[in-house]
Formats: structure tokens, sequence, C-alpha cells
């Protein structure tokens, strides 16, 4: 009998364990500790990289992480926003949170890449950006919005690859891009699901509802046409990013052999459509 019930257990277990994930589990693993973060990213995709800091007006901002590099032997700009890997380095780089200054940081990169024809890889993974006074009171609304505007019509190419949590407007401020890639458990979204239930069911318990009536899983962006690749992440293996680092370098020579109006008129209808 006791053998029989051991059996059953372990063929429920195996079976759970094949379920698809629900997309409260997706958003949960979003935020796993340690998954990659952009800093990782950078290291494995980018040899040579030289990290530029400032956005000339106020601070360094160090939720953003940003530079020039090399993919294979094509000059990039690479932009992460970086969460930070253990309490310290989070700390560090305010959970990814970003400031107007980072994003401002982060436009004059791509400014200057559009300058050298350098194509910008950005590289996100964010709750959301940073809601302190302090950022208030620096535009933080008025550094995404324009964000928004200017990569709208940047004249090089732009792909922005979602890595874990994809937060509001947060988020939004590094991907207004020719094309948004992202792994199969990273997730992209209007709100979080506990400020979705919070806010709009007045039930913080509804949070798991919230997370499926958002539609925030890379599968269902997917449907919805505000992605155009899920990533399999194969463990985040070595040869998760030596495929990664392939498909982008295709990415980018096919699209700097597009002309800079083309690209951008394309980019522009892109988000047009939503």
């Amino acid at each position: 009998m006791a053998a029989r019930r051991a059996k059953t257990t372990a063929a429920t277990s195996e079976t759970k364990s094949d379920a698809p994930l629900t997309p409260y589990e997706i958003v949960c693993k979003s935020r796993e500790k340690g998954r990659p973060t952009a800093v990782r990213y950078i290291a494995e995709l980018v040899s040579g990289f030289i990290e530029l800091k400032g956005d000339r007006g106020f601070a360094d901002d160090p939720a953003i992480v940003g530079g020039i590099g090399f993919l294979n032997d094509m000059p990039i700009t690479v932009i992460g926003i970086e969460k930070g890997v253990d309490t310290a380095d989070k700390i560090k780089h305010n959970f990814g949170c970003t400031s107007p200054e980072g994003y401002r940081k982060a436009l004059r990169l791509m400014k200057q890449a559009e300058k050298f024809h350098r194509p910008v890889l950005n590289i996100v993974d964010t709750s959301g950006a940073a809601c302190g006074i302090g950022a208030e009171e620096r535009g933080e609304a008025e550094s995404i919005a324009v964000n928004l505007r200017e990569m709208a019509a940047l004249k090089t190419p732009v792909l922005s690859l979602f890595i874990g949590e994809g937060g509001s407007g947060g988020a939004l401020g590094l991907a207004v891009a020719d094309e948004v890639w992202i792994t199969e458990t990273s997730t992209y979204s209007v709100i979080s699901p506990e400020g979705c239930a919070s806010i709009l069911y007045k039930d913080a318990s509804k949070v798991q509802d919230a997370a499926r009536d958002l539609r925030m899983t890379a599968s269902e962006l997917l449907e919805q046409h505000a992605v155009e690749r899920v990533l399999s992440e194969d463990g985040f293996s070595e040869n998760f990013f030596a495929s990664l680092k392939s498909a982008i370098y295709l990415f980018f020579t096919e699209k700097m052999a597009v002309s800079d109006e083309e690209r951008t008129k394309a980019r522009y209808a892109r988000f047009r459509a939503f």
C-alpha cells in the first residue's frame, strides 16, 4: 500500500512539473534570484566593452549601465537596466529602478550611436522607473516621454531585449525599437500584477487574477504583436548566449542594410499599430 502511495505521489509530482506555468508563476520566475542580469548579458554578448557614464546634466545613474563595444566585428552601443546580483549590488543599482538622469544618459548614448552609425542594443529588466520625490522633482515622466519621442525617430537600428521584468513606463523608456525580443519567462506590462490587484480590483489577494488579465507573459505578448520574438532560455547556458549573439548580429546586419528613412517609418508604424 505504501509503495502504491509513493508511486501515485511521484506520478502526481511529475504531472505537476510538466504542466505549463501560470501567468503569476512566470512573473515570479522573471524576478527569481540568480537570474542573469544586464551586466551578465553585456559580458556574454559584447567584447571590449567601455562603460560611459553621466547624463551631462545632473549625475550618473547606476541603474543604467551603458557604453560601447563589439558584437563580433560590429561596433555597437549597448544600454542595460541593471537590477544587481546580491543585496549590496541591488542597493548600488537602485534595484533597476531608473531615475530621470538614467533615461537622459541612455538617450545621450543613443544619440551618440546615431552620430557614429552604431546599432543600439537595449537590455530591459525593471519593475518600473524610480518613484521617489527626487525623481519626480527632476522630471521622471518628462525624461521617459522624451526618450519615446526621440527613439521613434532615431536613425540607427534599435533592438530591445527583455530579460526579466518589463514594468510600465520604466521599461517602455528603452523599448521604442525596431523589434522587441523577450526571453520565455520574462514579462512586459503597463503595471505589476500586485499594483493592478490593489488599484483596479481593490483586493491585493487577486494578484494571480491580475497577472492573468494583464496578458503580460511572453507567449501572450507575441500573440498581441507587442514582441517579435520569444527566446527559449535553455537554462541561460553558453549555447543560449551564443545563439542569442548570432541572432542579434544577423538582425543588426539586416537592419543596417535598410535606409534610415525606411527603418524609422517602419518603427513608427509598429507603435501606431497598437
